[in-house]
């Protein structure tokens, strides 16, 4: 079974595609109500449940996917962004998924 390739290959800040993952991811779970009151409300999908969707990202996602992105609320984002750790196994389903490599490409 091929190993998954180490994690200081991917930069988050030219990649997003957790980001742009799916309407349903990220979802709020564990963050107080102090945490969830951080995030600003015009950012946060109308059911409640996590982070508004719009265009095939989070509206959180400042710039192009796969070239240059950041967060617009980093500092307060939800538990389950935090979670997400470059070339862990969510990040390599999300890069998979909007069609970004997941090997290093040889040089």
């Amino acid at each position: 079974m091929p190993q998954s390739p180490s994690p200081d290959i991917y930069d988050c800040q030219a990649c997003g595609a957790c980001c742009a993952y799916s309407e349903d991811w990220p979802r709020f779970s564990l963050e107080t109500d102090e945490q969830l009151d951080a995030i600003p409300e015009a950012m946060v999908a109308t059911d409640l449940s996590g982070m508004k969707f719009e265009n095939g990202r989070c509206v959180a996602l400042n710039g192009e996917l796969g070239k240059c992105v950041g967060c617009t609320i980093y500092t307060v984002r939800p538990i389950v962004c935090r979670d997400c750790m470059p070339g862990d196994p969510e990040c390599l389903m999300a890069r998979e998924a909007i069609g970004l490599a997941i090997q290093p490409i040889a040089s």
